[in-house]
């Protein structure tokens, strides 16, 4: 089972007044990473390990570090100063900053902390960042407790700050995906639905593998899951309660197949495709009532919906124009207009959480590609290229494509990958077994 944080506290501190630390004179402006479309020159930085300040947070302090070191790395725009390289080092988290030290190894940002534990099995982090050549310190420092099973989410919240506060962004390392973990033969493989960290930890497994699942799809507060599920012998879609692991059926009548589920952005709403015969619309049901809407009626294969930020608006897929394409409706349904014009087909839309951008799924001259497109589909570009690439996610800040790949052949393989919107940072996410079919919940 994923673990449970009995309590997370988090109190922005002013620390450098309770210490009595002060700062230098304020500089000509913050220390600030520029995220452009084009190349971007990661920011060195240096995490020394974090103090351990009771005797048994001394392993903890080394692991947190750590993982704030991998997730600023990981984005691509940050690079680590080799800690073999520090000339300073940081045995008191009161101690003040030797910022000539870290000058002299040309690391632009520092990121001090502290670890204790209260013997009640609570582990507090705290932690700071400096601006090494202008002296000074960002922000206030910060202050996390919780239950020592949670040490993890801990570091992800300490990085998130971090990058918070060097970049203006809105942060995701303290978020969860949820996803299909693959075993066996490509021919007879065995799928069950999983939930991990970002970044592949604490993978707990939420179905078991006597039913093919596909796509799951996090609601918008993170503590449910709607899913496609042929437990019943045709596709149904299911609804799994993620803090009891406990699912349930959404009721379609006999004989007809319902699939391609999401949330509507305020979480009271279902959006879906549903097959009848040789047709396949896209229909909307209140969760609470049960009360359903068909959104489309043409004689064409509608799928893939996906709501706005905002929720008056839905893209989708369809085969209306003689081939795959992709549409932006009202949420109410109505009159669709297509906008995607470039050669080959698209599917599997899903709208950025900024309300800027739409990721889709393209084949073209045999490749599959991760690509995105501004709402009204101008600015087309292709992010990623293979045998087979499909089903991007968001991360919750609109940053980062989660999506699935496939290697070719009979012995081919389904991994996870991420990639920038830029598409720069391409890496594969660690899991267990083949994975397929991720969705990026919100920060938690």
């Amino acid at each position: 089972m994923m673990h449970r944080i009995a309590s997370l506290m988090i109190s922005a501190l002013a620390l450098a007044l309770i210490l009595g630390v002060s700062g230098a004179a304020a500089q000509d402006g913050p220390l600030r990473i520029e995220i452009t479309e084009g190349v971007v020159e990661p920011m060195p930085y240096a995490v020394p390990n974090f103090v351990a300040e009771t005797a048994e947070a001394g392993q903890l302090a080394e692991q947190i570090s750590r993982v704030v070191a991998d997730d600023l790395t990981g984005t691509g725009l940050f690079r680590e100063v080799p800690r073999e390289a520090h000339i300073s080092t940081v045995a008191s988290f009161a101690a003040p900053i030797q910022f000539a030290d870290w000058k002299a190894i040309n690391s632009q940002a520092l990121i001090t902390g502290a670890v204790s534990t209260d013997g009640t099995g609570r582990v507090v982090v705290k932690f700071r960042v400096w601006d090494v050549f202008a002296g000074t310190e960002l922000g206030q420092g910060m202050q996390f407790t919780a239950t020592q099973d949670g040490w993890r989410r801990l570091a992800h919240k300490v990085a998130d700050q971090v990058y918070s506060r060097l970049t203006g962004e809105t942060p995701y390392f303290d978020s969860r995906v949820v996803f299909v973990s693959e075993t066996g033969p490509k021919n007879a493989r065995a799928k069950r639905l999983a939930i991990m960290d970002y970044d592949g930890a604490n993978i707990q497994y939420l179905t078991g593998s006597d039913a093919i699942v596909l796509a799951p799809r996090f609601s918008p507060t993170g503590d449910r899951v709607l899913y496609t599920s042929y437990e019943t012998g045709s596709p149904r879609i299911h609804v799994l309660n993620v803090g009891d692991v406990q699912s349930r059926i959404f009721q379609a009548d006999q004989g007809v197949m319902s699939f391609a589920p999401r949330f509507s952005p305020n979480g009271t709403t279902v959006v879906y495709s549903l097959t009848n015969g040789s047709n396949t619309d896209i229909f909307a049901m209140d969760i609470s009532t049960g009360a359903t809407r068909q959104l489309t009626s043409a004689p064409s294969i509608e799928t893939g919906p996906s709501y706005s930020p905002d929720g008056s608006q839905i893209v989708f897929e369809s085969d209306r124009s003689g081939s795959q394409q992709l549409y932006i409706m009202p949420a109410q349904g109505g009159e669709a207009t297509r906008i995607s014009f470039g050669e080959g087909r698209y599917g599997t839309p899903v709208w950025s959480p900024r309300g800027d951008q739409i990721a889709f799924t393209k084949q073209n001259a045999g490749r599959f590609h991760i690509g995105v497109m501004r709402t009204d589909g101008s600015e087309e570009r292709l992010l990623t290229a293979s045998f087979l690439d499909e089903g991007p996610t968001w991360a919750p800040n609109g940053r980062v494509i989660m999506f699935a790949r496939e290697t070719q052949g009979a012995q081919g393989a389904s991994a996870l990958y991420s990639v920038d919107i830029s598409g720069r940072n391409l890496k594969r996410v660690r899991t267990p077994a083949g994975a397929s079919d991720p969705s990026w919940g919100p920060l938690q």
